[in-house]
């Protein structure tokens, strides 16, 4: 019985955490996005950044919203492929813009957001 009430209280944890870090992320990468210098470049792939690095977590808040399992399953799908992207980005950044301890952790923590997503979604297509 006791096993239940801690399952129960992982699977009502887990959302809020990682909504709450595909939050941080986007803050996170908006920050880093400000310190881009404002050449050509940079403003392109901060753009391209901005987009991904955000849209990791508005996905994941439409995923909690969803209408079934299956849309879900979609929605949560989109936030692991813009997790991908933002860690091209990142990776991108770091080798031609800013290469700092920031950027490190920006890509750590997008590959974080992969395999956590990516636990997700394998999980929920099961319940299908």
């Amino acid at each position: 019985m006791k096993r239940q009430a801690t399952t129960r209280e992982e699977q009502e944890k887990t959302p809020f955490e990682i909504r709450e870090r595909t939050f941080q992320f986007a803050v996170r990468v908006t920050q880093l996005v400000r310190q881009m210098p404002r050449t050509l470049d940079a403003v392109e792939i901060g753009r391209q950044m901005i987009r991904s690095g955000t849209s990791v977590g508005a996905n994941v808040e439409e995923a909690h919203g969803a209408e079934s399992q299956r849309d879900f399953v979609h929605k949560m799908s989109i936030a692991r492929k813009e997790a991908r992207e933002s860690r091209y980005w990142l990776h991108l950044i770091q080798a031609s813009i800013i290469d700092s301890e920031e950027t490190q952790a920006l890509i750590q923590e997008s590959d974080e957001l992969v395999r956590i997503l990516s636990a997700i979604v394998t999980t929920a297509k099961k319940k299908l």
